[in-house]
């Protein structure tokens, strides 16, 4: 997510402020790249100025602090500034307290809008609703079939009548909501190739006849100033409510995420990630702005593990990580629990990149991730329950036969016998610094603790309440 601009930003702060103090000279030299950074990525060339004008307006009446580098300086101000950009946080939802609550979802075609209807009942599912989804998009072939099956996966009723006309199925739905024992409507109303007045008018009689609480604009965040013009014309006519990004995730620039809240004047509420239906995340403009700068989405994990992660079996491996006991079992069972998460290259995305090996930005770019974590579980699978609990006794014959029996090299089991002793004796240290995955799971402090204790996670969030609290060294805590 966010790789080209990510780079640049990483780059430019690395490169001309790698030590001394803010400068008019440098501050000059480093807008000058951020502005070319921000058009390469798509930013709205209007939001793109205001944005430099306010970084470098701070930059220069920044006092030096000795403790603070000028590059962290200079980055702090940028995280704020982009924070502010993008802010501030509305991940709100009206809900009606007398009858079901109605969400209208809006969007063009192939803007992922029938998907998201989907992850947005399972979002609401999880927080205690009855969703009724509406299948109103009778204009592309298999749509309704599409939110049928949606409905099917997710245990929840889908109203449908192919030959009614959209206004007349969605206010029909809402009318039959609580006879279903429903609580919220999601109305998938039908997109166009663009907008035009035939879309407008019917998603108008939509509005007036079912009076949706929510009015929210799906738009795929790959379409850069494409995505930001449609919402800016969606939030003229109709009066949007906040906007959804889709495939995030797949969006190397960036523009639609800095923009849209700037030119269309309305929030971003969710983001979609992925094709799974739990993939639905509320906007956070600090993650995002943290993910663009390089410093990864520590929150986002952590977010995703509670939902995931068994909090008994997570201190049980946290014994194993404390006490040297971590095996080639567990390291699979890692792999697994990944996947749970969302797969290795999800994950790996979101730490901060000054903590990926080398070439594993690389890896996750050209995909071989995935290929690899099914390969080193071939082999993993290839090794007797005795080798995988005891490594130690993998000697040259036994490495031999688990090469082949998994397809692979001697060379490829000897890598991962070595990058599994790395992993162990990581962990470890991880654990000694207060229990990586209590703190993981919430314990002890939550994850801004973990962040601040391993090294290189430090967090912008951090970095910039530091650069706010008026230069003054607090007194550290005692343990």
């Amino acid at each position: 997510m966010f790789d080209t601009i990510s780079d640049k930003f990483q780059d430019i702060s690395r490169r001309i402020f790698s030590g001394g103090k803010l400068t008019e000279k440098n501050i000059e030299e480093a807008i000058r790249e951020i502005r070319t950074a921000l058009l390469e990525a798509d930013v709205n060339y209007g939001v793109a100025k205001t944005f430099i004008q306010r970084v470098k307006e701070k930059a220069l009446g920044e006092q030096l602090v000795k403790s603070v580098k000028a590059r962290e300086q200079f980055i702090a101000i940028v995280f704020d500034e982009l924070v502010s950009l993008m802010g501030p946080v509305d991940t709100s939802i009206s809900f009606a307290e007398k009858r079901a609550t109605v969400i209208m979802m809006a969007g063009l075609q192939g803007s992922g809008k029938t998907t998201t209807c989907g992850k947005m009942a399972k979002f609401l599912i999880k927080k205690g609703h009855r969703p009724l989804l509406v299948a109103a998009d009778i204009q592309r072939p298999g749509a309704i079939e599409q939110l049928q099956i949606l409905g099917e996966t997710l245990g929840v009723p889908v109203f449908s009548e192919p030959n009614w006309t959209p206004p007349k199925i969605c206010a029909k739905a809402v009318a039959e909501a609580s006879k279903k024992n429903c609580d919220v409507v999601i109305l998938d109303t039908a997109g166009r190739l663009h907008i035009d007045e035939g879309l407008m008018k019917e998603l108008g009689e939509i509005k007036k006849k079912t009076k949706p609480d929510n009015i929210f604009l799906v738009t795929d965040s790959m379409t850069g100033q494409d995505a930001v013009n449609s919402a800016q014309e969606f939030h003229k006519l109709l009066g949007l409510d906040g906007v959804v990004l889709t495939k995030l995730d797949g969006d190397t620039r960036g523009g639609a995420a800095l923009s849209i809240r700037e030119v269309a004047g309305c929030p971003i509420k969710f983001v979609g990630m992925g094709e799974t239906l739990d993939r639905l995340e509320e906007f956070d403009p600090q993650r995002m702005a943290s993910r663009i700068l390089g410093e990864g989405d520590l929150a986002g994990i952590a977010a995703i593990a509670k939902d995931l992660i068994n909090e008994e079996e997570a201190e049980k491996i946290q014994e194993k990580m404390l006490s040297g006991q971590f095996t080639l079992n567990d390291f699979l069972d890692q792999f697994s629990m990944m996947k749970k998460m969302g797969g290795f290259s999800d994950l790996m995305g979101m730490l901060p990149k000054n903590m990926l090996p080398p070439g594993a930005q690389e890896q996750l770019q050209s995909g071989d991730a995935e290929n690899m974590i099914k390969h080193t579980e071939a082999m993993i699978h290839s090794m007797t329950p005795q080798e995988r609990n005891h490594p130690d006794v993998l000697d040259g014959s036994r490495r031999l036969r688990v090469a082949k029996g998994s397809g692979k090299t001697i060379q490829d089991v000897n890598q991962l016998l070595k990058q599994f002793q790395d992993m162990r004796k990581m962990m470890g240290n991880m654990g000694q610094m207060g229990g990586f995955m209590d703190k993981l799971m919430g314990g002890g402090g939550g994850l801004p603790s973990m962040a601040g204790g391993l090294p290189g996670m430090g967090g912008m969030g951090g970095m910039s309440g530091k650069m706010r609290s008026k230069r003054k060294k607090k007194p550290r805590r005692k343990k």
